[in-house]
């Protein structure tokens, strides 16, 4: 390994190729965080030249660069792959080429030629046409970095195509700096203007080269750089791993990118997903589940790529290229589950329904055993086991959710199932799980028993304690148990009610005062009521505040509202039982017909006794803008912005005690802040928006703060009408 510091002019004089794998990252540079600086500080040394031109002028430093030897034949053009610097080297091609067209148009003909060689190969060294190019991009960039490359001057950026491609944009970028600076002299200065900026770029940059042999382990290398911080996820440092053990081993790279690698730079696998309060490429949490379930271990984000390259040179016991081919089969599976699972009408399996059903718990864990069940290198589980493998699983995690345990071991619960799965037989599947989660006692993985769903939901605030994505997902199973939807049936009309669009509904109204008499109840119990299981239903669409909350019978009235719907079994049922009222013990007899109904929809095994919910304790708190604070959700010094628009001069700062500060008043929670502004009493988690785009109120803040701590709140934040997010 040799080491220097080199100029432009030293890395590129010399007839050769700098080749990007067609591994790495496409190219990304932009012109706020990248280009622009570059040109200033280009320009700020040429500025330097141009004021003292007999001085010796300090270097300005790029960074650095990881070449490594390609071997070649005796009197073939040398060749090198760029392990780490594409991006710049890359940058500084399009830079140099870039000025090259503009003194061209200058007639400063003498610096265009000390620059040119620095971009092109003399014909002479040439056998191929992509040898023309000192540089030579990965395969996605190379149309457009061959179009503005070789376009001759002056240059129509717009004739030469690919709209939006930054290998043009960063072309026309520095030609346009470029012709602007060498103007500012005016005719009689672009000679020696042109002269300064040509030996700033070719002898006054510096970068730090490291040249490997043809024989060193250039992956270590690139590892120890990355660990400095840079911005590379697992599934980069894999790729890149993967292709320079491919590349050791004499395989076709190019073949196996096409057949394997391709699909993992496409749109579906470069989304963001939220993982927690983290948001992760999708193809760096797919390597950490395929991980899993090829082990059978918990592996935390950080140490996926030291995993991967473990179970690759130790535990997998193949080849890479058969390796690479298994994850790609795997990536398959994966995305059909995905896409499967956010069908939100028509027809849907039970791997899609329980997808979508563990998706609305926001439950990314259950991946890795997903991969792990349908692992197309292991033997097929038969179809019952299969199935009875995913009713058991979403039942566990059903129960849980509705209790409201804890989801802090569900990694690992996850990983000892996959684990269990592997050791035994794969014709047991469903029942070697059913067995491991019946038999948890400990608070983080029991499966609560039917005792306990039937004491906590009978009086349960359904409304406010469960989110209402789940809460909307529970009523949707009945609906569907209703129709016919069990053990394996088929239910009426072969169609399930649509997911995720139905409206939540009140039957007795929130402001039921005006319209429901106390019939001898308190109005503290009624409230109580009003939020429990029986008296919640869904809607095809939210009806207005007035109908809502009008009276029982009559023209307009809530009965009526809910004949509207009857396309829904749920309503049909409730409406039948109703007569000419809606009492509180209808509302009681309702909830426990509905609990009944939620246990045949997610059983648990015959005689199961979790044993656990008389030391099970629920914690209820009083949640502050401090616990968002401290837990990231919120940011100390952020902006709160009014709800209504008449408001709008009134941003409420958030600060870091969790205190709102409005025109200069701080106050101890959003609520009083929210009723100054407005004039009367108002609820501040509702009225404050944290981002005005999506309209996310702090309420909502709060709400996926409970859902994911799996906490009870006190009943103290009232709700309203405008919030009932459905």
């Amino acid at each position: 390994m040799e080491t220097q510091v080199r100029t432009p002019q030293m890395v590129f004089m010399q007839p050769q190729r700098l080749v990007v794998p067609l591994f790495q990252r496409p190219y990304v540079w932009n012109e706020e965080n990248q280009w622009e600086p570059l040109w200033n500080d280009v320009s700020r040394v040429a500025e330097r030249i141009l004021e003292r031109p007999a001085d010796k002028h300090h270097p300005h430093f790029l960074g650095a660069v990881v070449l490594q030897q390609v071997q070649r034949q005796t009197g073939l053009m040398q060749e090198r792959t760029i392990i780490d610097g594409q991006q710049r080297l890359t940058t500084l091609q399009l830079l140099l080429d870039a000025l090259h067209a503009r003194l061209q148009l200058a007639k400063a003909l003498a610096p265009a030629l000390r620059i040119e060689p620095l971009v092109e190969n003399a014909s002479p060294f040439c056998s191929r046409p992509e040898d023309r190019f000192k540089v030579w991009p990965t395969n996605r960039d190379r149309p457009a970095f061959n179009a503005v490359m070789g376009a001759k001057p002056p240059i129509d950026y717009a004739a030469i195509g690919f709209r939006g491609e930054r290998m043009v944009e960063a072309h026309h970028f520095f030609s346009e700096k470029a012709g602007e600076w060498l103007a500012l002299g005016g005719e009689e200065g672009i000679a020696t203007r042109a002269a300064a900026i040509e030996l700033a770029v070719r002898e006054l940059l510096q970068i730090v080269v490291i040249d490997l042999t043809v024989d060193e382990n250039a992956q270590e290398i690139f590892e120890t750089l990355n660990a400095r911080g840079a911005q590379l996820t697992a599934a980069d440092l894999i790729k890149n791993f993967v292709f320079q053990r491919l590349l050791e081993s004499g395989t076709q790279v190019e073949a196996a990118y096409q057949s394997n690698w391709k699909e993992f730079e496409t749109g579906f696998w470069e989304t963001e997903v939220s993982v927690g309060r983290v948001r992760q490429p999708r193809s760096s949490i797919f390597f950490n589940h395929w991980l899993i379930a090829q082990t059978g271990e918990e592996v935390v984000a950080r140490e996926v790529f030291s995993r991967f390259k473990r179970y690759a040179d130790h535990d997998a016991g193949q080849p890479m290229p058969k390796l690479l081919s298994q994850i790609y089969e795997a990536s398959s599976v994966y995305r059909q589950f995905i896409k499967g699972s956010s069908a939100h009408s028509g027809a849907i399996d039970r791997l899609g329904l329980f997808g979508y059903r563990t998706g609305v718990l926001e439950s990314e864990v259950i991946k890795p055993l997903v991969l792990c069940l349908l692992d197309p290198e292991q033997a097929q589980i038969p179809a019952p086991q299969f199935v009875k493998a995913l009713d058991v699983v979403e039942s566990w995690m059903v129960r849980r959710m509705l209790v409201r345990a804890t989801t802090k071991s569900y990694s690992q619960v996850m990983a000892d199932l996959i684990s269990q799965v592997r050791k035994a037989s794969r014709e047991k599947a469903g029942d070697v799980i059913e067995s491991y989660l019946a038999g948890q006692s400990v608070a983080s993985r029991y499966w609560p028993d039917d005792n306990e769903i039937l004491e906590e939901l009978r009086e349960l605030l359904a409304y406010r304690r469960l989110g209402r994505g789940r809460l909307r997902m529970v009523l949707e199973a009945v609906e569907d148990h209703l129709r016919g939807w069990r053990g394996g049936a088929v239910g009426l009309g072969g169609e399930r009610v649509a997911r995720g669009k139905y409206a939540i509904e009140h039957v007795m109204p929130r402001k039921w005062i005006a319209h429901w008499p106390l019939e001898g109840r308190d109005e503290a119990g009624r409230d109580r009521q009003i939020h429990t299981l029986g008296n919640l239903t869904l809607l095809t669409g939210k009806l207005n505040s007035k109908v809502s909350n009008g009276p029982w019978i009559g023209v307009g009235g809530k009965k009526e509202a809910l004949e509207g719907h009857d396309v829904l079994i749920l309503n049909r049922e409730l409406l039948k039982k109703s007569a000419d009222q809606w009492t509180d013990e209808a509302i009681q007899v309702r909830t426990r017909e509905l609990i009944d109904v939620i246990l045949q929809v997610w059983p648990v095994p015959v005689n199961h006794r979790s044993g656990f919910a008389q030391e099970k304790s629920i914690r209820r708190k009083k949640i502050r803008l401090v616990d968002l604070i401290n837990a990231g959700a919120l940011t100390s010094g952020m902006a709160l912005f009014p709800r209504k628009k008449k408001f709008t001069d009134k941003v409420a700062t958030l600060l870091y005690d969790g205190q709102v500060e409005v025109d200069g008043v701080t106050y101890e929670s959003p609520s009083p802040a929210a009723s100054y502004i407005v004039g009367h009493q108002t609820n501040g988690w509702w009225f404050f928006l944290v981002d005005q785009a999506s309209r996310r109120s702090l309420r909502m803040v709060r709400r996926d703060y409970v859902d994911a701590m799996a906490v009870d709140v006190e009943d103290d934040e009232a709700e309203d009408d405008e919030d009932d997010e459905v």
